[in-house]
């Protein structure tokens, strides 16, 4: 099946990188069906997010389906403090790989939104990040083996209108992801970016945007775990791909006002809403 991991991957990746692997933005979307590929592959988990609710839920699935041992670490990753306390707490693990999904996004206007909102998803999506794959990157050097995803997006390859810092936030989870897969490459680390085009799941909803025709969060799991250690990027999604190459002979100016129609199309109702809000005042 296109969407399930067969034998020889499953028994590469956890010979590869052992019996524990932590995943952050474990609670939905992408981050959640990675932990479902990883356990149906015996690896033990740590699985991170904000959602206590959502996670027991997912670690009481795991355990009823799978032999492996999954433990729950509750972080808001946009705190510093958080971020170092997950760090602290997973010392003593024997991690081999680290899947950095945690994001989210925001849309609309730039100015128009909240800066705290904005500054929030930096933190979230870049520093928190860029701490934590420092530190995986430190352990799994030291050990001379392990594996880093980073999770990046489609809009990582433009400037992207009504979608301009988070495209920003990911544009900065690619290059930060492209050098590290060749810095850490004679460590014995592989580091891949994966860069995924719509996807059903909680991240519409919180960026306030409405994305027809998204890919299942299978769709991507799968292909980002086939590919670590064989690529440095990955375009995981039949979806993604299309989008790629049909753009790929389009200059980059070329791109953003082709993503400017795309992002308008789909952030069209903050418009009415913000009209609906003047004229009620």
């Amino acid at each position: 099946m296109a969407n399930k991991l067969s034998y020889n991957d499953r028994n590469r990746l956890i010979t590869r990188y052992g019996r524990w692997a932590l995943v952050t933005g474990a609670s939905s979307g992408i981050g959640k069906e990675i932990c479902k590929q990883l356990a149906e592959s015996t690896f033990n988990l740590i699985i991170v997010g904000r959602n206590e609710k959502h996670l027991q839920n997912l670690q009481s699935e795991l355990l009823a389906k799978y032999n492996v041992d999954v433990e729950i670490v509750i972080a808001d990753l946009s705190q510093d403090e958080e971020v170092h306390q997950l760090i602290k707490k997973t010392s003593q693990k024997q991690i081999g790989l680290a899947v950095l999904s945690a994001g989210y996004g925001t849309s609309g206007s730039f100015i128009d939104n909240p800066l705290s909102d904005e500054l929030n998803m930096l933190d979230v999506n870049c520093k928190a990040l860029t701490i934590l794959a420092h530190h995986f990157g430190n352990r799994f050097s030291n050990n001379m083996t392990g594996g880093l995803v980073l999770l990046g997006s489609l809009v990582s390859f433009q400037g992207v209108p009504y979608a301009a810092h988070y495209a920003a936030t990911k544009a900065y989870v690619l290059s930060l992801g492209e050098a590290l897969h060749h810095e850490l490459k004679p460590h014995g680390v592989d580091v891949l970016t994966a860069c995924p085009g719509p996807v059903a799941s909680g991240f519409g909803s919180r960026a306030d945007m409405k994305m027809d025709g998204a890919m299942s969060p299978e769709d991507i799991a799968v292909p980002i775990l086939k590919s670590l250690g064989k690529k440095s990027v990955i375009l995981p999604g039949l979806l993604t791909k299309i989008l790629t190459y049909a753009l790929r002979t389009v200059p980059r100016w070329g791109k953003v006002l082709i993503m400017k129609k795309v992002m308008t199309d789909m952030t069209k109702h903050q418009k009415s809403i913000r009209l609906v809000n003047t004229l009620a005042k």
